[in-house]
């Protein structure tokens, strides 16, 4: 059967149901903050065996609702944070267990769904939708995001000039704190550069991630004290994680090669991993099908392709699964070797950890 395109409503049901159960979870605690963890959890694994795949919308489609969506999943997740910290860290009710339920439910949305607004928000022409992109990274406390994502990673993507794709047999651990401090740097000299320039492009936008991390931890202390700056901090810290497992997971072992005239090749298909699974692209607004972002990044994510598995390499689970199989390094390497042996060779695949 011919896979067809989801539908709008779908990514909207699939990411913003979380919010209310999120809602009543830190308000009342008990069954609604299991169904709102489970539903982050559990439930998009189960669901993604149900239809294995969809197809892109037509080329020429046009999604006015789309920056609806994202601007509205944007808003929820400046909203979601102080809430979440004041019912873990506060005064709220909450029992020790339904505390650290919270704390994994709330990361688990910020990280699989605010994040993949924000990164398509970031990608917007329109100023406004940029910054309140740019304003979700800062409130996890990873504004540079804004700024390395899109001057450094969608250039060098594939070399070793990207810090954030991940080299075939490094495990995640190592990845994450090369690619935090790398991301960090090259997008402060990204930026740099550009005012070097002379262009007259305002306020460095470094100020402003800087400022409004402070801004953030600060309004967690004003929350609930210390416990609450710590809490908001964990947050962040857990989101970012599952930020950098995607890039991990989503650029493992793929590289680009140098030309004659010593430059990379162009972006392709080939260059990213993508996931075929109905429901988790659907929560993730499509964050899954990386390689057809890499090659349209201004393409809106309810057109974003499905390349055919000839075309462009293709994960075998679920991206969260592959997430969670990154944090084990003995066994994404296990499980990821003959998949990545398809693309690069059997000897680009191996490598020397035991």
């Amino acid at each position: 059967m011919q896979a067809k395109p989801l539908p709008l409503a779908a990514f909207a049901v699939a990411s913003l149901l979380p919010l209310p159960l999120l809602a009543l979870g830190l308000a009342f605690g008990g069954a609604w903050l299991w169904t709102a963890f489970l539903y982050m959890a559990v439930l998009t694994v189960l669901l993604d065996q149900i239809i294995p795949l969809t197809a892109g919308a037509p080329d020429r489609s046009e999604f006015p609702a789309a920056d609806i969506l994202l601007v509205s999943v944007g808003l929820g997740a400046l909203a979601v944070l102080p809430v979440a910290v004041w019912a873990i860290a506060g005064d709220s009710g909450l029992g020790p267990g339904e505390r650290v339920l919270a704390f994994f439910a709330v990361g688990f949305w910020l990280g699989q769904v605010g994040h993949p607004a924000a990164h398509e928000l970031i990608h917007r022409p329109r100023r406004e939708l940029f910054r309140l992109g740019a304003a979700v990274y800062v409130a996890i406390l990873f504004g540079q995001h804004a700024s390395a994502h899109r001057l450094v990673h969608h250039r060098h993507v594939g070399s070793a000039e990207d810090p954030n794709s991940a080299r075939a047999g490094e495990g995640f651990y190592r990845f994450a704190l090369r690619a935090w401090r790398g991301s960090f740097v090259q997008g402060l000299q990204a930026e740099t550069a550009l005012r070097d320039r002379g262009r007259p492009l305002g306020p460095h936008p470094y100020a402003f991630y800087l400022a409004g991390g402070l801004a953030a931890l600060a309004l967690g202390a004003a929350i609930a004290g210390i416990p609450g700056l710590m809490v908001w901090a964990g947050l962040g810290l857990h989101a970012q994680s599952q930020i950098l497992l995607s890039d991990y997971v989503q650029h493992y072992g793929l590289t680009r090669a140098r030309q004659p005239d010593g430059r990379l090749e162009p972006v392709d298909l080939r260059h990213s991993w993508n996931t075929a699974h109905w429901f988790s692209s659907a929560m993730m607004l499509n964050a899954p099908r990386h390689s057809d972002h890499h090659a349209h990044p201004s393409r809106p994510f309810p057109a974003l392709r499905l390349p055919a598995q000839a075309e462009a390499p293709r994960l075998p689970w679920p991206l969260p699964l592959a997430c969670a199989l990154a944090l084990s390094p003995r066994l994404w390497r296990r499980a990821i070797r003959p998949h990545l042996a398809r693309w690069q060779g059997t000897a680009a695949a191996q490598d020397t950890a035991p």
